[in-house]
């Protein structure tokens, strides 16, 4: 197969606001113990507008090409690479660098290795036509799973992880998610897998976004949460899963939550808290953070994903080409759609 010396990617060149552009790359080199895939779909992450707009909490590596959330197909492999084939279809995780020799990387939890680096802020991602990708991070997907559908499988494992791993949940639970993000949403369909019944918390310019929810039975509410969260007995929910972007919905998901209940946090927020986190002992709530995935994970949505139980077409707003990034992060971060999907011709 003949490959292309350059390549059109979307690369994060700075810490400045704004400072993403389309650029011409090298062709990436592969290791031994890699694969070049080629990209057939790559997902908008939040992260990645927190970039674009320079509002990230995490170290980049500038220059580096955006995108961690995508799937294809194997064109080349590494002379170490055993158990894959050139065309297999695949998707991949992010933790793009690890240390294998960490006591979290021999635990499973390689996602928790200070030492991790990421596709698209760590190392370059996948916002172009061919991505270098270890082959330890690959999952099979099978042919009656779309990319389009297989490239969401990374943030519904981010949803996974905060519902189902990182709460305790039952049927029959009360559950509120604040933020309508992509994540947000994601969690809230888990949740009502699990058997919850489940509200998703947004602002009047998130109602294009909560509109989505009636696809899943889940209701949207903006204003007077607490006409909810307390309808019962007024005590609150038995969980709150705080996916916003801002660190002041944590007062929210206190004020909600009822007594020994629990708030997960799987929504980054770096600016500083200008409240008390007394009403924590007072209630007795468990504050749960929430952070990526592991490979059990990735298996066990795959199969969801495969198998219709978790639908994620709904919350696809649509498919640009890497051409016409701008207008996928424009959309998306306006509010107007949740997920935005790019695709490399």
């Amino acid at each position: 197969m003949l490959f292309p010396k350059k390549i059109p990617a979307v690369v994060n060149y700075s810490s400045i606001k704004g400072s993403v552009e389309l650029r011409e790359i090298k062709l990436p080199e592969i290791g031994d113990h890699d694969v070049l895939l080629q990209v057939e779909n790559v997902g908008v992450c939040g992260s990645d507008l927190h970039q674009w707009t320079s509002e990230h909490s995490w170290k980049v590596n500038y220059p580096v090409v955006l995108g961690h959330e995508f799937g294809g197909l194997i064109t080349k492999i590494g002379d170490k690479v055993k158990k894959w084939k050139v065309g297999d279809r695949v998707v991949s995780e992010t933790a793009a660098v690890i240390d294998n020799e960490s006591p979290l990387t021999k635990a499973g939890l390689y996602n928790l290795d200070p030492t991790r680096k990421g596709f698209g802020y760590g190392v370059d991602g996948a916002m172009t036509k061919y991505v270098r990708t270890p082959a330890r991070c690959l999952h099979h997907i099978p042919e009656n799973l779309s990319f389009e559908e297989a490239c969401l499988t990374e943030p519904c494992c981010v949803a996974y992880n905060a519902v189902v791993v990182n709460s305790k949940i039952k049927p029959g639970d009360k559950v509120l998610v604040i933020g309508p993000g992509t994540i947000g949403i994601l969690c809230a369909i888990i949740a009502k897998i699990c058997g919850a019944y489940v509200a998703v918390l947004g602002l009047e310019s998130d109602r294009s976004r909560l509109a989505k929810l009636k696809n899943y039975n889940i209701k949207s509410i903006v204003k007077n949460v607490s006409s909810w969260t307390k309808e019962k007995d007024g005590l609150g929910v038995d969980l709150v899963i705080d996916a916003a972007g801002v660190s002041h919905t944590l007062k929210i998901a206190m004020d909600n939550v009822r007594p020994n209940g629990q708030i997960t946090k799987v929504g980054w927020g770096p600016q500083p808290l200008d409240f008390s986190l007394d009403i924590i002992v007072q209630k007795n709530i468990r504050l749960q953070g929430s952070f990526s995935h592991n490979w059990p994970i990735w298996e066990k949505v795959i199969q969801l994903l495969s198998e219709g139980t978790l639908n994620v077409k709904p919350i696809i707003g649509g498919v640009w080409t890497i051409e016409e990034w701008e207008k996928a992060f424009s959309e998306m971060h306006s509010g107007k759609i949740i997920k935005s999907i790019l695709k490399p011709i």
